[in-house]
């Protein structure tokens, strides 16, 4: 054998025993490209086992050079179904779902035989893109190969349907199941979570007989994204009880939970849990710590977790605008939102809503009038309800009432009620008594009839000295038995929220809240306070 032969035959097998080598490594980039060279010199690449070889350390890069790979899979006279299974897989662990199920339906139509494992990387893919149809169709393939038994594609398919919302199909797969896991499990909790349906979510979650931090998560992000924050927190508290480390999702959900209650305490909790535990402070987590901290009135906690994140995007910038205008910092609101389009995130529509308040708290009517009129020209963001809500709130507090009835009378929609609420305020604060009576009539007719509408209007009577007028309307609030709302407040006692409400006597230490809330009265009395008066203003959800 001649020796140059010989000594390709042995850079090939010194090349081969290398990939083996590095097959449970996690090779950076420009490693794979290296070794990528290696293969083309010693002809290594044309061996089929080297190529996928070379492919499934492409797929498995965290820096993903979908390109490279494609060209090392197109350079394949006949890819194996590992190859074929590594495009798969790559393209739906790389957010490229469509372009997964384009090779799969190459793949079976250019007659390769495709096997278990691609159908759960498709499946995957299908639940990538919510594709109900293609899942279908990919379940006759399974059906007509029988592989539909096999554990991980059962729970591929229970997963794809529960997630496209059939849960008819899900729930069938899931009760023929011999061989349910925590995988199959958290699959059906988390599909008729996401339909709605918390209670037989939470039945089947009490039913399992093991659960991982997916499981948990599904429960408290489902009762957070339904308004049940209290839950949401109780099944968090009996988390950490089970000893079970939640993840990002987990972390998230409790975080909206602490937020809407006020529960500040174990917000902070949850703060330094995720600290000590060194979980990355990326965009997602950054935000809802953000949004947490602004809600429960921690301002310079909430700015200190912006200033700390390496990633900023729309939604960051957006929660920390919001919690700055909430709190009275209008002013930096607006900073922050220029520094924002300085920066070049693209900022969206609830952006707007949130910076058009501020500038509505502020009174800068030239500010807000470029705002608004820089969502469309520059950003291409057609105005809706909320906006112009917004604009009208911001043009009323300034008095420039004819200004925002023309607004409103402008509106290429039907004004909202918080539109309508907010031009009524205005009309009692500045005393436009008629203008005043236009917009409730425009309110009764939208069948908002309740009791903050016809206050205002009587107290907008009671202004002018038009007691005969306030007479009308509160015997009108009888006969149309329009019932004032009982106001409500929530406070967190030792890490529990407790809620109250108007008239409610019912909570076990009402004496002793009663006996606090006296003496407190008492002592307003006996103080400068004696002239004050607290007025009721509309609010609108």
């Amino acid at each position: 054998m001649f020796p140059r032969a010989m000594k390709c035959m042995k850079s090939d097998k010194r090349t081969l025993m290398l990939l083996d080598r590095c097959q449970h490594l996690l090779l950076t980039i420009a490693q794979i490209h290296h070794l990528h060279a290696r293969l083309i010199v010693s002809g290594a690449i044309s061996d089929p086992y080297a190529a996928a070889k070379l492919l499934a350390f492409y797929a498995i890069s965290e820096d993903g050079d979908l390109a490279h790979s494609r060209a090392v899979f197109g350079a394949l006279r006949r890819p194996t179904a590992f190859a074929w299974n590594t495009m798969i897989r790559a393209h739906a662990d790389r957010k490229q779902p469509l372009d997964a199920l384009y090779l799969c339906k190459h793949m079976l139509r250019s007659g390769f035989s495709p096997n278990n494992y691609t159908f759960s990387f498709v499946l995957r893919a299908c639940v990538e893109l919510s594709s109900l149809f293609d899942g279908r169709k990919f379940h006759t393939q399974i059906l007509k190969r029988g592989w539909e038994l096999y554990d991980f594609v059962l729970n591929g398919l229970i997963h794809m349907y529960a997630s496209c919302g059939c849960l008819d199909s899900a729930r069938r797969l899931f009760d023929l199941s011999t061989n349910k896991d925590v995988i199959s499990w958290t699959a059906m909790v988390h599909g008729y979570a996401k339909s709605g349906r918390i209670d037989v979510a939470r039945e089947l979650f009490d039913r399992m007989p093991e659960r991982n931090e997916v499981s948990w998560s599904s429960m408290i992000t489902a009762y957070s994204q339904i308004g049940m924050f209290k839950e949401a927190l109780e099944v968090f508290n009996e988390m950490q009880l089970a000893s079970v480390k939640p993840n990002q999702a987990g972390i998230v959900g409790a975080l909206s939970a602490c937020g809407f209650l006020g529960a500040l305490d174990q917000g902070k909790w949850i703060h330094v849990y995720v600290e000590r535990n060194g979980m990355v402070l990326d965009r997602i987590l950054g935000t809802a710590l953000i949004d947490m901290y602004a809600k429960c009135g921690c301002i310079e906690n909430a700015l200190k977790v912006f200033d700390e994140m390496p990633e900023r995007d729309v939604f960051a910038y957006t929660s920390m605008i919001s919690g700055l205008s909430n709190h009275g910092h209008s002013e930096k609101a607006i900073e922050l939102f220029d520094s924002m389009e300085n920066e070049s995130v693209r900022p969206n529509e609830v952006t707007f809503i949130c910076v058009l308040s501020a500038c509505g708290r502020m009174g800068l009517v030239d500010r807000g009038r470029q705002i608004f009129d820089s969502m469309n020209r520059v950003y291409g963001i057609e105005p809706r309800v909320e906006h112009y809500g917004g604009f009208v709130d911001l043009l009323s507090r300034a008095g420039l009432l004819e200004e925002a009835r023309r607004v409103v009378l402008e509106m290429p929609m039907e004004p909202d009620p918080y539109v309508l609420g907010a031009l009524l305020n205005a009309c009692r604060v500045h005393g436009e008594v008629e203008l005043g009576k236009e917009t409730v009539e425009s309110l009764v007719k939208l069948g908002i009839d309740h009791s903050g509408v016809h206050v205002l209007l009587s107290n907008m009577h009671a202004s002018a000295d038009q007691w005969e007028d306030v007479l009308q309307v509160r015997k009108g609030m009888e006969e149309k038995k329009v019932m004032k709302v009982p106001g409500c407040s929530m406070i967190e006692i030792d890490g529990v929220a407790c809620e109250f409400v108007a008239g409610d006597r019912s909570h076990m230490c009402m004496e002793e809240i009663m006996s606090v809330v006296e003496a407190t009265d008492v002592q307003l009395k006996s103080s400068d306070f004696d002239d004050c008066m607290v007025e009721s203003e509309l609010a609108y959800a």
